[in-house]
């Protein structure tokens, strides 16, 4: 079994690493942003895509770019599972997965505790499995699964 774990930079990216002992027993590799930000690892398979922000001038172009990369890695690696912190720039890789009839697991922000992101409304609708880090959360994803923090 072959597992994606794609997330944008920044503390998305800090939790998914909390599920390193995962990455630990199964053949995977990881989807992020390309930012200055170095991740400096050495022992993961890391595919790269373009920063995302809704308020760009270019968020467009590089939504349908984000678009053609997550296709090419999807191609290229064949996971059988994605698991995704979020944000934006994920929901191409995450939908290609889906329609390629592969599962897909989204894990909201910790830091959301009162109200949804737009990437966790989206994939929601997609999501074989989806867990809220708040039980708070219950209320605007009522099929999420709350298992507390993974901190």
């Amino acid at each position: 079994m072959k597992i994606c774990f794609a997330s944008s930079s920044g503390g998305h990216l800090e939790q998914l690493f909390m599920l390193s002992p995962i990455m630990d027993n199964y053949d995977c590799f990881i989807v992020t942003e390309k930012t200055k930000y170095d991740l400096n690892i050495s022992n993961r398979k890391i595919f790269y895509i373009e920063h995302v922000n809704r308020k760009e001038i270019l968020f467009l172009l590089k939504s349908f770019l984000n678009s053609f990369y997550s296709l090419g890695i999807f191609i290229k690696e064949k996971p059988d599972i994605i698991i995704s912190t979020g944000a934006l720039a994920m929901i191409p890789i995450c939908i290609i997965c889906k329609l390629f009839g592969k599962k897909l697991i989204y894990i909201e922000s910790y830091a959301k505790i009162s109200s949804p992101n737009i990437t966790g409304r989206i994939l929601y609708k997609f999501a074989d499995r989806f867990y809220v880090q708040w039980e708070s959360m219950l209320e605007y994803y009522p099929k999420a699964k709350f298992l507390g923090g993974i901190y």
